[in-house]
């Protein structure tokens, strides 16, 4: 849960953090950038889904939602450990203000190609011990990922349902088959596991001893070809050919007259409750192991999800379902305790949904950029905020704040004027400061909106499949005068933790 007193954070994807080699990683750039985030106050970071990406380089189509992203491996980490020599180093880093994932994405793979022939054949028995426990605690859902993976390498990438039909319908004899020809290759994915945990846990723990609290995101969906459905079918709405029969989305609105179609596979929640939602609980503590936090996306779909037949092309036909509602949470609960979550709770909220949140005690979210739409009793104008809730300037998804300003409908941004009391005051700074003001215990703000960014440096645009998540920091961007101001911020408006400088 989230401590029971003003924090303030930053949003910031390790893939968009300075430095490393054409990505954000593990090492170098991530402890100084935990370093700096400690120097202003901020008591909370704020990260999206951190698992191995597929399609259109998304966080939210992950090839697992229990791995991790091998892309986020420093291969500084990997040299200084005897694992990759210095030449493996001399990389193309690309453009310093953006991620190009074709070439990062090869590189890497060269190199943790290296890293793990040389840990095969020359770790230490210390190393190869923790190796194996590692394998061993985490076996349930690294097995078959690392055979998926093997599989997906073989296959050129393609999809487990474009796959022969033995591998796509998990025969035990061809599945045994593989994993004896394929030994190295599992073993290989086994290692990038073991590597990318090791680092991110030397990275938390950096962040605990800075007071810093670690916020991931888990979306309510998986990918459809991802490890996870393609290792327990049952529980997901398929075919006998393993496609999907029903998918998730929203349903048309003021926003999209045919609403959004996501495409992702709908679980069979009946068959979850059968077992507790083990699945669930596995999910949830695996992503605790990682965060303090979580951010549950589209928390709507707890209480009741729209519905798509997987036949059509947008989301106009689709009808409301029943979610999981509270036995989710209680099956939950029960098995973990206190629910350290945050509900993605924006648009429209039906009397059930709010209900929900308020039964377990889970913070909501208010996003400024949507308070002016409207008159006072706009729930995401400040004065109408609640304690136990988190503000944020802007989500992810959103343009920048300056980027969504200089478009904005002209009488939008008039009572975003008034409302600020803008003059010539910069108004993405203006949205921080309102922000910090904010009664919500939490507030957040994108680093893009700290640094006072236009829309050359928006994350990710909704609905547009590629060319998203490619935004970086450039060096030099976290400098001593902005951690300055935003130290002042937190101590202005009572955001300063515990570890915070004088």
């Amino acid at each position: 849960m989230l401590p029971d007193r003003r924090l303030s954070g930053v949003l910031l994807h390790p893939t968009a953090m300075p430095g490393g080699y054409g990505i954000g990683d593990l090492g170098a750039s991530a402890s100084e950038w935990v370093a700096w985030l400690a120097s202003t106050g901020c008591g909370a970071w704020q990260i999206l889904p951190i698992g191995p990406t597929g399609f259109g380089d998304s966080p939210y189509q992950l090839l697992s939602t229990f791995a991790g992203n091998p892309l986020l491996i420093s291969l500084d980490q990997l040299h200084q450990a005897g694992l990759l020599p210095r030449s493996a180093l001399a990389l193309d880093a690309g453009p310093p203000d953006r991620v190009d994932y074709e070439t990062v994405i090869r590189q890497r793979d060269h190199a943790l190609r290296q890293a793990h022939a040389a840990f095969r054949q020359r770790a230490g028995k210390g190393l190869l011990a923790e190796y194996e426990a590692y394998l061993a605690r985490q076996a349930d859902w690294l097995e078959p990922f690392a055979l998926f993976m093997a599989l997906k390498d073989q296959q050129s990438g393609r999809a487990w349902d474009q796959w022969p039909v033995d591998w796509r319908q998990r025969q035990p004899e061809a599945l045994e088959t593989a994993r004896r020809e394929m030994a190295e290759q599992i073993d290989r994915h086994r290692f990038c596991q073991f590597v990318f945990d090791r680092q991110w846990q030397a990275l938390r723990d950096q962040c605990r001893q800075a007071g810093i609290l670690i916020i991931g995101d888990l979306p309510i969906y998986v990918a459809h070809d991802s490890a996870d459905v393609w290792a327990q079918p049952e529980v997901f709405q398929l075919d006998d050919t393993g496609q999907p029969q029903v998918v998730g989305g929203v349903p048309p609105d003021y926003f999209s007259e045919d609403g959004q179609r996501w495409g992702n596979p709908i679980y069979r929640w009946d068959r979850m409750q059968t077992n507790d939602f083990a699945w669930w609980i596995a999910r949830l503590r695996r992503t605790l192991e990682w965060v303090d936090v979580v951010r549950l996306d589209h928390f709507r779909g707890f209480e009741a999800f729209w519905q798509i037949p997987a036949e059509e092309p947008s989301a106009v036909k689709g009808r409301w379902q029943p979610g999981p509602g509270a036995a989710l949470f209680r099956a939950i609960e029960s098995a973990l305790g206190a629910l350290p979550l945050i509900a993605e709770d924006l648009g429209v909220m039906t009397p059930g949904v709010v209900s929900l949140r308020q039964q377990f005690g889970l913070p909501g979210m208010n996003v400024l950029q949507f308070a002016f739409d409207g008159g006072a009793d706009n729930p995401y104008l400040p004065h109408n905020h609640r304690w136990d809730s988190v503000v944020y300037t802007g989500t992810h998804d959103n343009d920048t704040t300056r980027g969504w300003y200089e478009t904005a409908d002209p009488a939008i941004r008039r009572r975003c004027q008034d409302y600020l009391g803008l003059s010539n005051e910069r108004v993405a700074d203006a949205m921080v400061r309102t922000a910090w003001a904010s009664v919500c215990r939490l507030a957040v703000a994108p680093l893009q909106d700290l640094l006072e960014l236009g829309s050359e440096a928006r994350f990710n645009r909704p609905g547009v499949a590629q060319g998203n998540w490619r935004w970086r920091a450039t060096p030099g961007a976290l400098d001593t005068s902005l951690a300055e101001r935003l130290a002042h911020r937190n101590q202005t408006f009572g955001r300063t933790t515990a570890s915070s400088p004088a």
